[in-house]
């Protein structure tokens, strides 16, 4: 689920040019020895965003979060931070506070003790504390867990705690490194909600590091997908996973089927593709900027296609191809279904179940028709 689409023009500020960065990092290389584990990155983050910072294992992202909060140099470029370079600034003196995967809590003081901890090394004065701690026991829901011990919380609370503790000090910028980690698959989703919703209420900008790509589209404002330290693609959610800019996009995020092919025609409102894998012809209703002849992909979501036993008809003589049902996965909203394709090429189709217990269903080793829309994939060229 992506972020509200009903989100104001103007709460986009990455949309208007002349809105200044509240993080600006230009072409920020880090090295370590000869490997580059950054190499070049260029990003402007704004003000009240929860921006993730998406990519597999050794991407650069962890490395490109500890250099904004202090914990690395960049070998070059900069990095400012509310108009501040950063250059040479401790992380203790940075407008910025970490949350880790592993929360850290300190496991022999009491969730009160923990939350307050940053403000107590301020010394700030003790009704304060009290007022700031049970401000964030409320915001985080646990008003009546402050006497308790971390190990007498859930890994949902202890997380919660850890995010409170991050938040106690106000900072204007709030890193989490892979903050939902250690949560089982139906707690993290539900703790996904909840950290949108005090990130909305407290308006404090938030950069996520994550790999997980379901995460990261149900949390982000706006996507950066990291591929071996450098940025692949910065968008919103909608534009990552529906005009991905490259194979390596489209592969990464969310499932896809993807084909080589040789463009035919090269029109300014279409482009027809013919595709031996597919077995058909594909015609796409814009115009794409390639040479005549040239080699590209064409990816598809699984859901964009339709599955049926008769032979729809084919527009542009186009857009239609045939197989057999190998596989089907019941995931009980859905089923994918694995479709051996004529030519040998095997793809994937999801289809919604509205009905339940369909008789009527497509099921395994049947001859059907896989179709799509003029627009239904992208086209690729690198």
């Amino acid at each position: 689920m992506a972020r509200k689409p009903e989100i104001a023009a103007d709460t986009r500020p990455w949309r208007d040019p002349s809105a200044k960065p509240f993080v600006r990092i230009r072409d920020v290389t880090k090295k370590f020895g000869d490997v580059a584990a950054v190499w070049n990155v260029s990003l402007d983050i704004y003000r009240t965003e929860l921006f993730c910072l998406l990519g597999g294992s050794g991407s650069g992202k962890s490395t490109l979060l500890r250099m904004l909060a202090g914990f690395e140099e960049p070998t070059s470029g900069t990095i400012e931070i509310d108009g501040q370079d950063m250059s040479g600034v401790p992380p203790y003196n940075r407008p910025v506070n970490m949350m880790f995967q592993s929360y850290a809590l300190f496991p022999h003081m009491s969730v009160e003790q923990n939350i307050a901890y940053g403000l107590k090394r301020d010394r700030l004065p003790r009704g304060e504390i009290n007022d700031r701690v049970a401000e964030l026991l409320s915001l985080v829901k646990l008003e009546d867990y402050g006497p308790r011990k971390p190990h007498q919380l859930s890994g949902g609370q202890r997380q919660r705690v850890a995010l409170a503790r991050a938040l106690a000090k106000r900072p204007k910028l709030l890193l989490l490194d892979e903050p939902l980690g250690a949560l089982d698959k139906k707690l993290r989703e539900e703790t996904q909600f909840e950290l949108v919703k005090i990130q909305e209420s407290l308006g404090v900008t938030f950069i996520v590091v994550t790999h997980d790509q379901e995460e990261a589209m149900t949390l982000a404002t706006r996507i950066g997908v990291m591929n071996q330290g450098e940025i692949a693609m910065i968008g919103e959610p909608t534009d990552i996973y529906e005009f991905p800019n490259s194979r390596f996009v489209a592969g990464f995020i969310g499932s896809v089927n993807m084909v080589e092919g040789v463009v035919t025609e090269d029109e300014p409102d279409h482009v027809r593709i013919r595709s031996a894998e597919l077995g058909c012809d594909i015609y796409v209703a814009h115009g794409v900027d390639c040479a005549p002849d040239q080699i590209l992909w064409w990816a598809i979501r699984p859901e964009k296609m339709q599955l049926s036993r008769e032979k729809p008809e084919a527009s542009h003589d186009a857009n239609v191809t045939s197989g057999v049902v190998e596989e089907i996965g019941y995931l009980g909203d859905m089923s994918v279904y694995q479709i051996a394709l004529d030519s040998g090429k095997r793809i994937r189709v999801s289809q919604t179940n509205t009905v339940r217990g369909n008789p009527d269903a497509i099921t395994w080793e049947e001859k059907v028709y896989v179709s799509w829309g003029d627009n239904a994939g992208s086209v690729l060229t690198v």
